[in-house]
């Protein structure tokens, strides 16, 4: 699934293309993605100008005087500017149809993506019980540590509820806690302040180094433009299993937490 640098890479993709550019009409293939897209978004979204796009968490909210259009990549959507004359593919479920001539064209094979509607003045159900970003000031080591008082889930889990900070998927938390040297079984609240001081700024580190490469790119996603991210080739636990670590030379274990596999280094994680 594509993750926060991805999902960050793909805004910064496709915003230069939609901002103070109006929606003229709409292309809907497929109405049903995850969720059907909205009555409401097919008659509100026509005729609008963008006037911003922002993320929250892993969503893409493009904003306009009307409300804003939420998008969700899911387990393997991408979004593309591409000519109005391109022809869609099997898998291509909308087209937003701009005044540039371009549009903004939505692939995703397994159809968990979305597309909804916030409207003016509200937040969308689906973003009203998100955490912090990871990457805002709000979100530091005291801000974890507090929250993790009395928990006794294995800290990764913790780090990973989109209600203690959003956007912290299993790559990155994986990478995160082994930069900060801590175990992803240990409980969320044995770990001191200390190291959720360390954990905080490596979250951040990790998150905006992989932003800066341009994303993981793993299975199904690539970026806007069509090239693929950097940062896989970089990981030091994640997928290696079996393999030695790139610190102390100790094979990479696997364990599943929260179902899902978790990867890390017996000896530099503790």
């Amino acid at each position: 699934m594509p993750e926060l640098p991805e999902v960050e890479t793909t805004r910064r993709g496709i915003a230069p293309y939609l901002v103070d550019h109006r929606v003229v009409a709409l292309t809907i293939r497929q109405p049903r993605l995850r969720w059907p897209i909205p009555p409401v978004l097919r008659r509100k979204l026509p005729g609008q100008k963008i006037e911003a796009v922002e993320r929250r968490a892993k969503y893409l909210l493009a904003h306009t005087a009307a409300g804003s259009a939420l998008l969700h990549l899911g387990m393997s959507g991408s979004l593309r500017i591409l000519a109005a004359d391109t022809p869609p593919g099997a898998h291509d479920h909308f087209d937003w149809h701009l005044d540039s001539g371009r549009i903004l064209r939505f692939t995703d094979p397994r159809r968990f993506g979305c597309l909804l509607w916030q409207a003016s003045g509200t937040t969308h159900p689906l973003l009203a019980a998100l955490g912090p970003e990871p990457l805002d000031g709000d979100f530091d080591g005291v801000y974890l540590w507090k929250m993790s008082r009395g928990r006794s889930a294995p800290v990764k889990v913790f780090l990973m509820d989109q209600k203690i900070v959003v956007g912290v998927g299993n790559i990155y938390a994986a990478e995160a806690l082994f930069a900060a040297g801590i175990h992803p079984r240990r409980a969320a609240g044995s770990v001191s302040l200390a190291r959720y001081k360390r954990l905080a700024g490596e979250v951040k580190r990790v998150l905006a180094y992989a932003i800066q490469r341009g994303g993981t790119t793993l299975r199904d996603f690539i970026r806007p433009d069509g090239a693929p991210g950097y940062f896989e080739q970089e990981l030091f636990v994640y997928g290696r299993a079996g393999e030695a670590c790139k610190v102390c030379g100790t094979p990479i274990r696997a364990v599943v937490l929260g179902q899902r596999s978790t990867f890390f280094c017996p000896r530099c994680q503790h």
